[in-house]
């Protein structure tokens, strides 16, 4: 199972399906399924390269974990679909690649004793995103999600169990003078990070899920075994050559000016 985008197999769907609307992160508004003014014949992007220069920011942090091959090449085998079919899909499609992402991420902590049932409902959803577009269209995510949630949350706590890490879900942490913190196996769920200066902060084994990392300050943080830190995440943040990062995850280009 992909997990990683890959735009040369898809059909620029992030580019046609999502509505944008002029802000800080979109240099210019548009409806949900029409494509944007840049997406070439090609499905690529014209300004791929330059997409925070143009106004385009929340281009360069989104990341669909692999769905659009999935559904381009999967669902659809390939073939040409119709526009709101696959505008239907793919956000379907999105949010099981995105939950296999955290599933997988958690089966490759130390084994502990959700082992098993992590692995169990991992191939349960790998199996969803065969189906085709109408049982796709009739999956209940929530269920998908709950089901999943209780473990990744065991997982992490096994996981940082014994460091007494402090407990931040779910805090209000925007703009916080974090600077060398000590934040060892703590958990950072939910939490608000806006701002933040975490500049060569220590976040070995802390639980990062869904924190809001836009404009934190990484650098020289050590996040080389941080728990279910996400690309577009990293992608929103800003860091340097200094920030350690876990295996999977790529250092993003604006951080090397």
């Amino acid at each position: 199972m992909e997990l990683q985008a890959d735009c040369a197999r898809c059909a620029g769907l992030c580019c046609i399906i999502p509505a944008f609307h002029v802000s800080a992160d979109f240099a210019i508004s548009k409806p949900a399924g029409q494509p944007c003014l840049h997406l070439a014949d090609d499905s690529r992007c014209r300004i791929h390269r330059s997409l925070r220069e143009r106004g385009f920011r929340g281009c360069a942090v989104y990341d669909c974990f692999g769905a659009g091959q999935q559904v381009c090449q999967v669902t659809f085998a390939g073939q040409p679909a119709a526009p709101r079919d696959m505008q239907a899909v793919f956000p379907v499609m999105r949010q099981l690649h995105e939950l296999l992402w955290h599933l997988t991420a958690a089966l490759a902590l130390p084994a502990s004793r959700v082992t098993a049932e992590l692995s169990r409902v991992r191939q349960e959803i790998a199996e969803l995103t065969q189906l085709g577009a109408p049982a796709l269209l009739q999956l209940d995510l929530g269920q998908c999600w709950s089901q999943a949630a209780a473990l990744l949350r065991q997982a992490s706590e096994l996981a940082r169990a014994g460091l007494q890490g402090p407990d931040h879900a779910g805090a209000d942490l925007a703009g916080a003078r974090l600077r060398g913190a000590d934040l060892t196996g703590a958990s950072l769920r939910g939490a608000t990070l806006i701002g933040a200066d975490l500049s060569a902060a220590k976040l070995r084994l802390a639980d990062l899920t869904g924190a809001d990392l836009r404009d934190a300050d990484l650098s020289g943080a050590d996040l080389a075994q941080s728990l279910f830190l996400t690309q577009s995440q990293l992608d929103a943040a800003r860091g340097d050559a200094a920030t350690r990062l876990p295996g999977l995850l790529r250092r993003p280009p604006a951080w090397l000016g």
